[in-house]
């Protein structure tokens, strides 16, 4: 495993501008939620859509609500899984070639999406989600702004990983 240094804790110079996107995604993030937590009543449907409904619903758990009753308990491990993932994540994006704009973009949206369920995980204690999809009587679990940029970061990635830049020889 390769040694962290001073320079992997810099400003990504060569990704500069995708940090824009992870500030879009946090925003857009915590805006919702604010809105959706005054708007609306906590676990009333209001349907958007014939397989979308709005939905204010506090998740304590992680992705489908894993942990959800632990105790308390919980609240910690995933904040403390959450600073360790952003650790990663801008050490990660650190060390990509600059060339490697799709990684940028994915670790950037993932950045994003995770720092908005860390910051209501410390605020709130839960993480509030509020989009539900469903089809016929089938629901799925909700979810959020920060999970949407989470799942297409990790969708990125997996892309880069299956279809990665040629090497290139110099």
């Amino acid at each position: 495993m390769p040694k962290l240094n001073r320079a992997d804790w810099r400003f990504p110079q060569a990704h500069r501008g995708w940090l824009g996107l992870a500030l879009f995604i946090l925003l857009l993030d915590l805006i919702t939620k604010a809105w959706v937590s005054q708007a609306l009543v906590y676990g009333e449907r209001n349907p958007i859509l014939p397989v979308l409904d709005l939905i204010l619903l506090h998740n304590p758990g992680a992705a489908f609500s894993f942990l959800a009753g632990a105790g308390g308990w919980q609240r910690w491990f995933f904040i403390g899984i959450g600073a360790l993932a952003l650790g990663v994540i801008w050490v990660w994006l650190n060390r990509l070639p600059a060339r490697d704009h799709l990684s940028a973009a994915g670790l950037t949206l993932i950045l994003g999406g995770a720092l908005g369920n860390v910051i209501d995980r410390v605020v709130h204690g839960y993480v509030v989600d509020f989009l539900a999809f469903h089809w016929n009587f089938t629901y799925f679990p909700a979810f959020n702004i920060a999970d949407v940029g989470i799942t297409l970061g990790a969708i990125a990635l997996i892309w880069r990983s299956v279809f990665p830049y040629p090497e290139t020889s110099h």
